[in-house]
């Protein structure tokens, strides 16, 4: 899987990946403005307190993945967990979109959403529901889970690194994600992710190495 927004730039810390494209690449689908907030801002937020969280302790030496999978459920460390975990889906969200994607994807990916939904578009009205219908913030995805691609949404800085799942990509329903394009349609967001922006090429590439 594609963990290339996870690098750390030394034991010490975890780093904010810069975005893949440009702050205007995404336009006019996402704007430099909900860009630079998101990354800059809410990003860089959980970033910063994740590493304060966790300077001086054990899990200052594990990549953040191992972190977020050993410490979930801990109610003592659910702190910790929330900026791990939102520092870690960030950077895979970012990943998960592209100038100029959208549309269908080819090859062994596509062949797997059609023999494990139906259908393209059967995949595509999962996922829109997913995104749809996850009440409050929160993140619509589509996984490898038994061997079977699956959509699924988690709540709040939950992720599918915790249930044993491979993640493929993500979509942020977070209001921060949108609400400056957007205000509160967020249906329109996920028509113009699907539409415009979802990165096959990053889903196909978790896919093979899963």
């Amino acid at each position: 899987m594609i963990q290339g927004s996870n690098s750390r730039e030394s034991p010490m810390a975890y780093s904010l990946p810069p975005l893949p494209y440009a702050y205007n690449a995404l336009e006019p689908y996402i704007s430099k403005a909900t860009l630079e907030f998101h990354h800059d801002k809410h990003h860089a937020t959980y970033v910063n307190k994740y590493n304060e969280a966790v300077q001086g302790t054990l899990h200052n030496d594990h990549p953040i993945e191992v972190v977020i999978k050993t410490i979930a459920g801990d109610t003592t460390l659910q702190g910790v967990f929330n900026n791990a975990a939102q520092a870690w889906n960030h950077s895979f969200y970012w990943n998960s979109m592209t100038p100029q994607g959208g549309g269908e994807p080819s090859g062994p990916l596509l062949d797997r959403i059609k023999a494990d939904f139906g259908s393209f578009g059967d995949f595509v009205n999962a996922f829109k529901s997913a995104g749809a219908s996850q009440f409050g913030s929160g993140w619509a995805w589509l996984v490898l889970a038994d061997d079977h691609l699956k959509v699924t949404k988690t709540a709040n800085a939950d992720c599918p690194l915790t249930a044993g799942q491979v993640p493929l990509l993500t979509m942020d329903v977070w209001e921060h994600a949108y609400y400056l394009d957007y205000q509160n349609r967020r249906p329109d967001y996920i028509d113009n992710f699907l539409n415009h922006l979802v990165n096959w090429d990053f889903a196909a590439h978790n896919l093979a190495a899963a």
